[in-house]
């Protein structure tokens, strides 16, 4: 293989890589002559470099014309137009493949405040085989439409076991409602009945609304609003941001299953597959 084949093979491959990643964040660009080229003359430097190093006696490598480069390069890639496409997807794969092992590892680092925080809320089976973890905010449009999903799955699965983090960062109001939560979760009622109550009311969830839903339990909303400003309340809180740092988590809805990390609200069918999967194989993607 002479000199030239290598180069261009080298410079289609950083090409085709560098414009299957730009397919991820942009609209398509139109082949760009002089990127390719000065790719190309980038390729070439560093050869030069390398070959001064290793060979001090070695001959410079002689100038390609672009007149010539140019249009070889572009029949390259046209003669498999379908190489972008494939290298967008190994792209998209790896990508993929490197973020979970990122949340494995944070995951694992994070393992007793994700599982077994004190204040934490449990729902269903404390003893369950399988747990599902749910960070959410009280204003959350999207937790909101996805509550009638975390509710039939506990309704049809005994052995799931389900960990609400309170983890207000769309408002102020969020974290009033969230400091009431965190103390309802502590008092002998049903935390569910509360939950429900604050995602079905209208308008912006505050403070005077989850007092309200905590009322209805029989709760003191007295002694509620004395009690919110406890640092304990604040501890359980400021546990979620700090998970949610570690793992990256920004937005709510975000699960945990197992050592996935699962943002945005995926939909029942989809939460139900991964469940079954982690009592299958151990993990939420079977091979």
């Amino acid at each position: 293989m002479n000199r030239l084949t290598i180069v261009l093979a080298a410079a289609a491959g950083i090409f085709a890589g560098a414009f299957g990643y730009a397919q991820f964040n942009q609209p398509q660009p139109q082949t760009d002559t002089f990127a390719v080229r000065s790719i190309v003359e980038a390729v070439l430097a560093e050869r030069e470099v390398t070959q001064a190093s290793a060979a001090p006696a070695a001959a410079p490598l002689a100038e390609i014309d672009p007149a010539v480069l140019n249009p070889m390069i572009e029949r390259y890639l046209m003669s498999d137009p379908k190489l972008l496409q494939r290298l967008s997807v190994a792209l998209e794969e790896t990508l993929r493949n490197e973020d979970q092992a990122k949340a494995q590892v944070a995951i694992a680092q994070m393992e007793d405040q994700i599982f077994n925080a004190p204040g934490q809320i449990v729902l269903g089976n404390p003893e369950g085989d399988v747990t599902l973890v749910e960070f959410f905010d009280y204003n959350c449009g999207y937790c909101r439409s996805a509550l009638p999903d975390l509710a039939t799955l506990l309704a049809e699965d005994p052995n799931l076991k389900v960990i609400l983090k309170e983890f207000p960062i769309l408002s102020n109001e969020s974290i009033d409602a969230a400091r009431i939560g965190v103390l309802v979760g502590e008092a002998d009622v049903d935390y569910w009945s509360f939950h429900e109550a604050l995602f079905s009311s209208r308008g912006k969830v505050d403070k005077a609304a989850a007092l309200e839903a905590a009322s209805a339990l029989g709760l003191s909303p007295v002694n509620l609003e004395l009690q919110m400003g406890e640092q304990r309340v604040s501890r359980t809180i400021q546990t979620s941001y700090e998970i949610a740092q570690a793992l990256g988590i920004s937005g709510t809805p975000t699960y945990i299953i197992g050592n996935e990390i699962i943002p945005g609200a995926i939909g029942v069918d989809d939460l139900r597959d991964r469940i079954a999967n982690m009592r299958a194989c151990g993990e939420t993607v079977c091979s």
